[in-house]
């Protein structure tokens, strides 16, 4: 059919368009971001194209919606300026009959974002926290640098040495300085190697020397040794029950209903119904005047969007914290949202007005002429 394949092609053009320049702002901003991570340590140099990847892919359902809402308010739009749309009302195709084309076009972008939503995105953090928490949790010694001193993973102790094998197992002019306990120990040494006893590694120090110092520094014990070990292994990665929210299945979050699972579970949910919600959204707010320019309703579509997905984090936040319902929270924001462009499209589509109404009230009321 002429009318639907007409739009539908023009939605798939700008749909394409914009879908392609927001995804480009969206990996130019997190590699700048990943990028300052790296430097900070927080994550591996060698994989911040990989966080990058995971980490847009997180963020492709909110890009799918606003590029959905952007390219029908778009096309919509422009019918409406270059007076497209009064040749389709003149042929009997009211408002309500662009839903019909308009969900033909959109429904496999919705199942793609359902489907991004509630597997993809806990998957694409739970890759991204490993990766963190690898490198993050790595052995002391590899976290050194060559002529920098460095924290160590629990952050007790400071490091500095020359490496001196390409395996990272032994260095030379070893200081390492430690706040444990109320104590505090500096230890230097001119030598020393990596050796793995059971789970653990252990830094054995060679021809060196140990100032320990306690009560304030009014103690101070000095010791020389010829050997002396410490241990610098890598702790233990963080078990899924330690997991954040955002980070564990759909159906975990389901089968432990706590306020902050429920929460989560209603930010997954809810960019689903919210983009189902924004195709009736912008086909009621699509009307322009053909005289006007079309800026206006972009305008007012980024505007929408940004309020609603942040109403979205702030329900996140309340039902976390429990002060409303997983349910209501739903039937309050998204059955809102829709009733609300429900009405507004049959306002459009009945050409309701305010004074019109109030103008047929007073003709039929009894005072009034007819």
């Amino acid at each position: 059919m002429l009318f639907h394949s007409s739009l539908r092609k023009e939605l798939a053009r700008s749909f394409g368009a914009t879908l392609v320049v927001l995804v480009t702002i969206v990996m130019t901003m997190t590699l700048i971001r990943t990028l300052s991570q790296a430097t900070r340590g927080s994550v591996n140099p060698s994989e911040v194209m990989m966080v990058m990847g995971y980490t847009v892919l997180g963020y492709l359902p909110p890009i799918l919606t606003l590029s959905l809402f952007i390219s029908i308010v778009g096309s919509l739009s422009r019918m409406y300026r270059d007076s497209e749309m009064v040749i389709w009302f003149a042929s009997g195709r009211g408002l309500s009959a662009f839903l019909g084309p308009l969900f033909r076009f959109a429904w496999p972008v919705l199942l793609v974002i359902t489907v991004l939503a509630l597997v993809i995105w806990p998957w694409s953090n739970q890759q991204t926290q490993e990766m963190k928490e690898r490198y993050g949790q790595r052995g002391d010694l590899e976290r050194v640098t060559p002529g920098q001193f460095q924290e160590s993973a629990s952050g007790s102790r400071v490091f500095f040495l020359d490496k001196d094998t390409p395996d990272n197992r032994s260095g030379k002019n070893i200081f390492i300085s430690t706040n444990e306990h109320g104590k505090e120990t500096v230890t230097s040494a001119r030598s020393g190697r990596v050796e793995t006893v059971g789970d653990g590694q252990f830094l054995i120090l060679s021809h060196g020397q140990r100032l320990e110092s306690s009560g304030g520094g009014s103690a101070l014990k000095v010791s020389e040794f010829e050997e002396y070990g410490t241990r610098v292994g890598a702790r233990e990665l963080g078990t899924a029950d330690t997991a954040p929210a955002k980070a564990r299945s759909t159906l975990t979050l389901l089968m432990d209903p706590t306020p902050i699972h429920q929460g989560e579970l209603a930010w997954r949910l809810g960019l689903a119904l919210a983009a189902l919600n924004f195709v009736v959204i912008a086909a009621a707010v699509s009307s322009v005047n053909p005289r006007a320019g079309r800026s206006g309703n972009l305008i007012f579509a980024l505007f929408a969007f940004i309020v609603y997905y942040n109403l979205l984090n702030l329900g996140q936040s309340w039902i976390s914290s429990g002060r409303m319902g997983f349910f209501s929270f739903q039937l309050i924001l998204h059955g809102g949202a829709l009733l609300l462009g429900v009405l507004w499209l049959a306002r459009q589509h009945n050409n309701w007005s305010l004074l019109a109404l109030l103008r047929q009230r007073r003709h039929r009321s009894p005072g009034g002429t007819a």
